[in-house]
């Protein structure tokens, strides 16, 4: 095989086997694992995030998982800071980086760069989540029409993540977020990468999510994780908080839910996720190597045979 490349990327929706596949191909090129999914960098949800375990961890080096307290108000702009770090450590080990996850702006930030937007202050984001719950999310999007319009007119009107944000930048800043995003740092990788998505069937792929969150039961970890995550007492716009099967299990352990119901809830919501991840990674990334093949251990040839036919090494 040729020479690899100064990076492989390898974006997928949960569950659609990224870990199994950084691993191969890090162990095949003297690579080392970067984290690229923006839940799996809290450290008291290993289980629940589906971070790699300490089996995978011993192969090869991984960096940027569980490494930031659910406490902390952990954006993209400290994930691109720690990123640079972990990269710059790897060439200097002369190791090939592996970036995988499942985080969009993460993978944007590192080809494309990122807006350099100063901190917002915790006051004005907790004023705005409580009119969010007090007005709803037309009524904010009405006034991010008036703050900047730019962004507004981007925005479907139900999304509240994005307006929360630009009505916070805009507030905490007297910028719009709109002009920021004119004003972009240089991408982390301007060089030519390897990038890969993982497109496997869909029905291969909900079937892994059901399996997976059931299997995450078995032994009581996940419950453990939200039991700790729970006695952190966390602002309810936390981050942590958004993985998925937090709600659900906090409502069975105040009483308020089967656990029954609480796994076919969380199955749901993780099918839909997967859904709006891949349909992302498609319409944003379409000049990626799709990669169909599934079960990715049992794979080795065909995986490589597809980056040499894809000449996604030179």
């Amino acid at each position: 095989m040729s020479s690899a490349p100064s990076a492989f990327l390898i974006a997928g929706a949960t569950a659609s086997g990224k870990s199994v596949l950084a691993l191969t191909i890090a162990e095949a090129f003297n690579g080392v694992i970067i984290n690229t999914d923006s839940m799996q960098v809290y450290d008291t949800l290993q289980v629940l995030t589906a971070r790699p375990d300490a089996a995978f961890l011993a192969r090869v080096p991984h960096y940027l998982y569980g490494h930031v307290s659910p406490q902390s108000d952990y954006s993209v702009g400290h994930w691109v800071a720690d990123a640079a770090a972990a990269l710059a450590q790897a060439r200097a080990n002369g190791q090939i980086p592996v970036f995988t996850g499942g985080t969009g702006l993460y993978f944007r930030a590192l080809l494309n760069g990122l807006v350099d937007i100063p901190e917002i202050p915790a006051a004005v984001r907790e004023d705005l989540h409580a009119r969010h719950e007090n007005e709803g999310v037309l009524a904010l999007h009405a006034e991010l029409k008036t703050r900047d319009p730019k962004l507004a007119a981007r925005l479907h009107p139900n999304d509240p993540q994005r307006i929360l944000r630009g009505l916070e930048v805009v507030e905490a800043t007297g910028r719009p977020l709109s002009d920021w995003q004119a004003d972009t740092q240089e991408p982390l990788l301007p060089e030519p990468a390897a990038c890969l998505m993982l497109a496997p069937s869909r029905d291969w792929l909900y079937a892994r999510c059901d399996a997976r969150f059931v299997a995450m039961l078995a032994d009581g970890a996940a419950q453990d994780e939200v039991a700790a995550l729970s006695a952190l007492h966390l602002p309810p716009q936390a981050m942590a908080l958004k993985a998925l099967g937090v709600a659900e299990l906090q409502a069975v352990a105040r009483g308020e839910m089967e656990l029954e119901t609480a796994i076919a809830q969380t199955q749901m919501h993780t099918r839909r996720y997967a859904k709006r991840q891949m349909t992302w990674f498609r319409n944003q990334m379409p000049d990626w190597a799709s990669f169909t093949e599934q079960d990715y251990e049992d794979n080795f040839a065909n995986i490589f045979s597809f980056i040499s036919k894809k000449h996604l090494t030179w």
